[in-house]
């Protein structure tokens, strides 16, 4: 039974009917919007954009002040709405999609006006004497969001808060798959008095996306597979305009051989199985030290027996939250056994609940020749491999088309951080699952296959604005300009070689 089930449609609109992963009980339905819905969104975006530009950063900061007071009271519901759609645990829903939006709307809150601040500085060299540069940062415009189904509040609130704090607009559409969760965000930014058409959502699929490319917007964020997001992202380059595209990942886990191998354990578990393992920024292989390979295991072992699987809010570990997801992990894992691995815990559907629910997973012999270890898997599977030492580990680590994220797990912080120097990533985490993307200090984004651009902190806010240099000259007449003479340009000449011949000079100059 599919999650997402098309349904005839009238003429050119489309309809889905929509199913909970955990449950298979039908949540709704809704309707793509159509090209011309979309075009005509975008229009009102634009209209709403000039007046919210004007507003100070106060003014704007007051509105998200405001949709966190909502988000607060009504917690339970987007809990709910959030379990229905996704099945994940009622703690992951909480500390992900309310208490993870609370964060980072108040981050943009309070800091925007520090990032987004104008900057006045001299020029250098000779011109130090008569210019000045005011830096100014500008609005983009309109905005595109494009938001994945894995976290469909907390994906949803953290770029919309950037983008309007900027002075932006925004026009959203949210997955196929988690489609009402972006809607109740809608509802809530409307009971927090947002402006009309300042944010809003059209529910549809992948021709929606689409659609919303080609409709004018000023950039595009987008949050998904490394499939859509080339499409996306070539879709803006013939458009030159510009666009963030956050895609997938192999997070690779390296454990030292002076790693605490309690706490190490710990952190594969819960970087591979948190969320169904459904974030980009998951722990999808795990590389350790024959030294310490045995025990290790043993204890990963140990943990992912004792994890909670169920259909009810008292459960660690969820549904797979889309049924293609799961046809994913299923081969992916047939793949591993077939090519020699064995699965220690797990391994396949479990057959107590009627949902969509792969058991929490432990799979050893592993090695690059298996898609385990290549392409993202995106569920509850601890994959473990063994190596002769760090410097192997670290070698496999880069051996991936991916770049997103990584971690790194030692009782030396100087051993962590030189070997996080050196890994082909975005980001890095020492002694932690990949938590980057929660701290809105750092910026976050891929290399390689993981993507283009990062987000979040100063970096991503200042990504949905055009900086723009006012220059004034403080001269009172022309210098060098017309006629232009031989006289003229020799004496240009000689001061080339009196300003920059003379090695002294020139780095005074610059």
């Amino acid at each position: 039974m599919a999650i997402v089930e098309a349904l005839p449609g009238d003429g050119d609109r489309r309809r889905y009917r929509l199913r909970s992963p955990a449950t298979l009980k039908e949540i709704g339905e809704f309707e793509a919007s159509t090209e011309a819905m979309v075009q005509a969104a975008v229009a009102r975006a634009r209209k709403a954009q000039a007046s919210w530009a004007g507003r100070s950063f106060a003014e704007r900061a007051e509105y998200l002040w405001r949709l966190v007071d909502v988000i607060v009271q009504r917690q339970d519901e987007i809990v709910e709405q959030v379990m229905r759609e996704t099945g994940k645990p009622r703690n992951e829903a909480i500390s992900m999609e309310v208490m993870a939006p609370c964060v980072q709307i108040s981050h943009y809150a309070k800091r925007a006006a520090k990032y987004l601040a104008t900057k006045r500085r001299p020029a250098s060299g000779m011109m130090r004497f008569s210019k000045k540069v005011t830096l100014f940062y500008q609005p983009l415009g309109v905005v595109g969001l494009i938001t994945p189904w894995n976290a469909p509040i907390a994906l949803s609130a953290n770029p919309l808060a950037q983008a309007l704090m900027a002075g932006n607009a925004v026009v959203q559409k949210p997955s196929e798959v988690t489609p009402f969760s972006a809607m109740l965000l809608k509802e809530l930014t409307v009971a927090a008095g947002f402006p009309d058409d300042i944010y809003q959502v059209l529910q549809g699929d992948g021709e929606t996306g689409a659609a919303l490319v080609r409709a004018g917007v000023d950039k595009v964020s987008f949050t998904g597979s490394v499939a859509t997001g080339r499409k996306v992202g070539e879709a803006c380059g013939r458009r030159l305009i510009p666009v963030t595209l956050e895609l997938g990942g192999k997070d690779a886990m390296i454990v030292c051989r002076d790693a605490d191998l309690e706490r190490a354990a710990e952190g594969a578990v819960r970087g591979s199985c948190w969320n169904t393992g459904h974030y980009c920024c998951g722990t999808e292989r795990v590389y350790v030290p024959e030294a310490v390979y045995e025990p290790f295991v043993e204890k990963v072992v140990t943990k992912t027996r004792a994890l909670k699987q169920s259909d009810s809010e008292e459960c660690d570990v969820g549904a797979v939250f889309w049924d293609r997801q799961m046809e994913t992990i299923e081969a992916h894992v047939a793949d591993a056994k077939a090519r020699g691995a064995r699965v220690l815990v797990g391994g396949a559907r479990n057959p107590a609940l009627r949902g969509y629910f792969f058991q929490p997973t432990v799979v050893v012999d592993l090695n690059h020749d298996m898609a385990l270890m290549r392409h993202e898997t995106f569920g509850p599977i601890v994959a473990i491999q063994k190596v002769r030492d760090e410097e192997e580990a670290l070698a496999l680590a880069n051996d991936s088309a991916y770049g997103l994220s990584g971690n790194i797990w030692t009782r030396s912080i100087e051993r962590g951080m030189a070997l996080a120097r050196r890994i082909e990533t975005g980001s890095v985490c020492v002694n932690d699952m990949a938590i980057t993307y929660g701290v809105a200090e750092a910026p976050f984004g891929g290399v390689k296959a993981s993507g283009v651009g990062q987000v979040n902190g100063e970096t991503g806010i200042r990504g949905y604005c055009h900086l723009h240099p006012v220059v004034v000259n403080s001269e009172k007449r022309v210098r060098g300009g017309y006629p232009y003479t031989a006289e003229s340009a020799a004496a240009l000449q000689r001061a080339v070689r009196f300003l920059f011949g003379n090695r002294f000079l020139r780095r005074f100059l610059v």
